[in-house]
């Protein structure tokens, strides 16, 4: 299947409402499911990834219902188990969802039972074994099957007494927050300490939050690394960053709201950067949980103008100026700013963003050849690359089974003829109806 992008006339105006934020529902749906009481969550995102984390934890014997449905979003209930997990015995399909993997996989291997979690072939690809190790150090009995520290995750162990653990924070925040979330589900005072430099930290101070409107507080400090479980591969005393979760904590039952997606939200403001003209995405502020309002500072840099307010965030483009940025906190934006680049004068450059090579597909490496079809020239690195605009031409994208791939290079079918998106489905995973959403925002129909 192909979705043809056609270009627009001219600029861009209007207002929008993404769908719930994929990263706050399934914190909040993990929260509310380990909480004692009956939660309602509004504005819960709709789409692949919080449908495998519903199904999992009615797996393991947590009631989720949709009480409601709007066009993008769900009104959950959740009926949560008070940290006791009811079934002691289960075995889950995830998909390609990272967050629901790695969060289940700390909440289960916490908790204690005999679980295996498993996904598609690509979540097979998919490392978890920093985390899988880091659990396994403290004592608990877990695995990763595949070659490489990948899925499989096998748990079989008794309930996690309590300690201290330790965590990369260079690989994948999402570990560090599975284990923020899980934390109250173990019989004593947890700490976790962090080793080396943690990325994406927007997402962590979002598990912080989520977790306190459930009723659950996080100390963060840092502390003398004088400690064999604190020192780092090199050695030598450092100061650690620590968080510590008490347990005489325990998660409570709440009537939460979900934000709009600020990802989602990212392919909106591009439009506007790359046609010009106005775009409003409601129900968002500068104040947001979610790290990625701040891509705006990506496009005010590069031209644009933001405007925002407590629940709107505007950009009036077009963008014209090639930027150089540091997208390590924000990193699931940065296809966006590489759709954008396209259309910008000069030479941009991303870096940071190393973790992006081991999520749904490869989002340097593969992003690089998409964006040469369109006749980009771009050089990659390690950990980003720098794209300069070139005669742009038709292409036939292909989205390696990548949401993001698929959304972001949509958006070059704004201004260049003869764009088409292969496996378009593949947008489900995060946002079944971008396509219908960004025509009509757009026009852009096909």
């Amino acid at each position: 299947m192909q979705k043809s992008i056609q270009p627009v006339s001219g600029p861009v105006n209007g207002r929008i409402r993404p769908p719930g934020s994929k990263s706050i529902t399934n914190r909040a749906l993990v929260c509310a499911a380990m909480a004692g009481g009956t939660s309602v969550l509004r504005g819960s995102l709709e789409s692949d990834d919080t449908h495998v984390m519903i199904d999992s934890l009615n797996r393991i014997g947590i009631k989720v219902e949709v009480i409601d449905r709007m066009a993008n979003d769900l009104v959950l209930e959740v009926r949560g188990c008070r940290g006791a997990i009811p079934s002691p015995d289960a075995e889950m399909f995830v998909g390609n969802s990272g967050t629901t993997i790695r969060f289940l996989t700390a909440a289960l291997g916490i908790a204690g039972g005999n679980y295996t979690l498993d996904g598609v072939a690509r979540m097979r690809e998919r490392p978890i074994g920093d985390l899988v190790d880091s659990m396994r150090t403290a004592g608990i009995r877990i695995s990763a099957t595949s070659a490489g520290g990948c899925p499989p995750v096998l748990i079989e162990g008794p309930r996690f007494d309590g300690g201290r653990l330790r965590i990369r924070g260079d690989v994948s925040s999402q570990y560090l927050s599975g284990l923020l979330m899980a934390a109250p589900l173990a019989g004593g005072d947890v700490e976790i300490g962090i080793v080396g430099k943690l990325i994406s930290r927007p997402y962590v101070e979002m598990t912080i939050a989520v977790m306190k409107s459930f009723g659950v507080e996080v100390e963060h400090f840092f502390a003398s690394a004088d400690e064999g479980t604190l020192q780092t591969e090199a050695g030598g005393a450092h100061s650690a960053e620590m968080f510590r979760i008490s347990a005489s904590q325990s998660y409570v039952a709440a009537d939460y709201s979900v934000e709009p997606d600020a990802s989602a939200a990212s392919y909106f403001f591009a439009a506007a950067a790359i046609c010009g003209g106005v775009v409003t995405v409601d129900g968002l502020s500068r104040d947001s949980l979610q790290g990625d309002v701040g891509f705006v500072d990506c496009l005010a840099a590069a031209g644009c103008k933001v405007d925002s307010g407590v629940d709107f965030i505007t950009i009036t483009g077009p963008a014209a100026i090639a930027i150089d940025t540091e997208m390590s906190a924000i990193s699931d934006t940065a296809q966006t700013l590489a759709a954008v680049s396209l259309f910008l004068k000069g030479r941009t450059t991303i870096t940071g963003i190393g973790h992006n090579r081991v999520k749904e597909t490869d989002r340097i490496g593969n992003l690089a050849i998409e964006l040469r079809k369109l006749g980009a020239k771009v050089d990659e690195f390690e950990d980003g690359m720098s794209i300069e605009p070139n005669v742009l031409r038709p292409a036939e994208i292909d989205t390696y089974d990548d949401h993001r791939m698929a959304m972001s290079l949509s958006l070059a079918g704004l201004r260049i003829e003869g764009v088409k998106i292969n496996d378009p489905d593949c947008v489900s995973k995060t946002y079944p109806r971008f396509f219908e959403d960004l025509e009509t925002l757009t026009g852009a129909g096909g």
